[in-house]
């Protein structure tokens, strides 16, 4: 696997982890209609997604590979 493609797994399963968490917390304070239901595919399930989109877009976003905080750009 190219050092791109690792990269992009980690990335991918920071935001599903960070997602998960997010939305599991929240989880009891959303609508009954908005929660998940394990036995079924239901609304719960597009917003748990929707949590972990955000979060790889925030990653995607603010991750900078090969920059040093203390390197200078020429």
């Amino acid at each position: 696997m190219s050092k791109l493609g690792k990269m992009n797994f980690l990335q991918s399963l920071a935001a599903v982890v960070a997602g998960n968490v997010v939305y599991f917390l929240v989880m009891p304070y959303l609508p009954p209609a908005a929660q998940h239901n394990p036995a079924k595919l239901d609304l719960g399930v597009i917003i748990d997604f929707w949590f972990c989109l955000v979060f790889l877009g925030i990653i995607k976003t603010f991750w900078k590979p090969g920059k040093r905080s203390g390197e200078q750009q020429r």
